[in-house]
């Protein structure tokens, strides 16, 4: 395992980044917590040190049992925790959101859980469109201030509000954000658009989760299966662009010799000119050790190129208009892009 540094700041964490909310199994799925600690261990013992869960991740289960794997080496480990989400049922107005309300006790909610004085990485969860952006930044950065949190970062919001705040932040003197967290895969490339240019200009870090897409880049739904074992449409409704890309995986897999899953996650990984720490999700130490060997080896440039082709989506404007290639995709620098020029 290698650290690379967190945003622009001189937090040092793993290549890879243990996603929790597998851990408990109180929303009728994921891991025990046995298994949740071998997965735990897997990652710690293969040099791994960023965590990441969520004060909602299965209803608490997730911090409650990190709590108990922390404790031997609490220091060692960088901590990251979210707040925003709640339960659907919760029938108090102030139970979600982004306000500072909710923010105050939704840390002291993490701490207690975690068991811990200090939480490493703060996430706003999920933007709600409804708190003012000051009132999130001046709370996020009074949380640093006392010292229950080190750092802050975004997942889940448009690239305009993290800009704004990014820049407010360095107006007012408060915590910069280092960390954006969103959905990317081979079939999810919506985020190219603006969101990781975004983050490239502001210096930060990109943890993208759902590298796998529910398991359809790993291959699964193209063996044939009973009627009586389907267990969704989304099996058996994959577009053809969809299905032309897990083949592609599929084919760089045979290349290899590598499992697709450790195919699609390199092509995230490998991601030019932009700050990437994938997330690491798994139900089982076996899916988690597969999923982990994706660090010892690379896609040629030709294998990323290929399957950066057959993935592609249309950037629409403005960079049909000021360029054909996305550089951060084709690696590229501005002055090689095939286009206008300024």
């Amino acid at each position: 395992m290698r650290y690379k540094l967190l945003g622009r700041s001189g937090l040092r964490v793993s290549e890879l980044c243990l996603g929790t909310m597998t851990f408990g199994e109180t929303w009728g799925w994921g891991a025990s917590k046995a298994e949740s600690k071998k997965m735990f261990d897997l990652f710690a013992n293969a040099g791994g040190n960023f965590i990441d869960t969520s004060v909602n991740y299965t209803d608490g289960t997730s911090e409650e049992f990190l709590s108990d794997f922390l404790k031997a080496d609490r220091d060692h480990f960088v901590v990251a925790t979210k707040y925003t989400l709640t339960k659907p049922d919760n029938t108090d107005p102030n139970g979600g959101g982004n306000s500072r309300k909710n923010m105050m006790k939704s840390v002291e909610k993490s701490l207690k859980r975690l068991k811990t004085g200090f939480i490493d990485l703060y996430y706003l969860h999920m933007w709600d469109f409804m708190t003012p952006i000051e009132e999130v930044l001046r709370g996020l950065d009074d949380l640093v201030r006392q010292g229950k949190v080190n750092y802050v970062a975004f997942s889940d919001t448009p690239d305009y509000i993290v800009a704004e705040a990014n820049t407010r932040a360095d107006l007012m003197g408060w915590s910069r954000f280092l960390g954006m967290q969103v959905p990317y895969s081979l079939l999810d490339r919506a985020v190219e658009r603006s969101i990781i240019p975004m983050a490239n200009h502001w210096e930060m870090t990109v943890l993208p989760w759902g590298l796998l897409e529910a398991g359809i880049l790993t291959g699964k739904f193209l063996k044939p299966v009973k009627a009586s074992t389907r267990l969704n449409s989304r099996k058996l409704k994959l577009g053809e662009k969809s299905l032309n890309v897990v083949k592609e995986v599929e084919a760089v897999s045979k290349e290899t010799g590598r499992p697709m899953s450790q195919v699609a996650i390199n092509w995230v990984r490998q991601l030019p000119q932009t700050q990437m720490i994938p997330i690491l999700g798994a139900r089982s130490t076996k899916q988690l050790k597969d999923n982990m060997s994706s660090i010892e080896w690379s896609l040629t440039d030709e294998q990323y190129k290929r399957l950066s082709d057959v993935s592609a989506i249309e950037m629409g404007f403005p960079h049909g208009f000021l360029g054909k290639k996305n550089p951060y995709v084709y690696g590229k620098t501005a002055d090689q892009i095939d286009g206008w020029r300024l």
